[in-house]
């Protein structure tokens, strides 16, 4: 339970107790909280976790289960996650994609920023005169 939001638990229970005659199993209270995110198009915690540690670069340019995948991958720091034991990173990664989710289940919305866009005019080449007087401040510069 503790890799859905404070918030995700009140509704899966919430939905769980006006669905069944007994008192919800920890099993069926996990079932309605994931069903509660799928709702909004998160995944489960953890899938979520397994998508922002094998998404390629440029990050913000690959096509996203939901932007919190992306968010919460961010903010946790794309080299931590690649770099560190999952015992390590998952805490980390969890949290942020909590307040996340939390944020969605607020009614938020959440975007990817858009990646940097490459320069559309490339930059004239320097004249041969230009060139040579470049050259000389290097070699001087250099000691050459």
């Amino acid at each position: 339970m503790a890799d859905f939001p404070v918030e995700q638990i009140l509704k899966g229970a919430k939905h769980a107790i006006e669905n069944s005659e007994y008192l919800p199993t920890l099993h069926r209270m996990i079932e309605c909280c994931q069903a509660g995110l799928i709702e909004f198009g998160l995944p489960a915690p953890h899938d979520a976790y397994i998508e922002a540690c094998q998404a390629p670069s440029p990050k913000s340019a690959q096509h996203w289960s939901h932007p919190a995948v992306y968010l919460a991958g961010r903010d946790s720091d794309w080299f931590f996650l690649a770099n560190n034991q999952e015992r390590i990173t998952w805490p980390v990664y969890r949290e942020h994609y909590q307040r996340y989710c939390a944020a969605v289940l607020r009614g938020e919305e959440l975007l990817i920023p858009a990646p940097e866009a490459i320069e559309k005019e490339a930059a004239e080449p320097l004249s041969k005169d230009e060139q040579m007087t470049e050259l000389k401040k290097l070699r001087e510069e250099s000691g050459l």
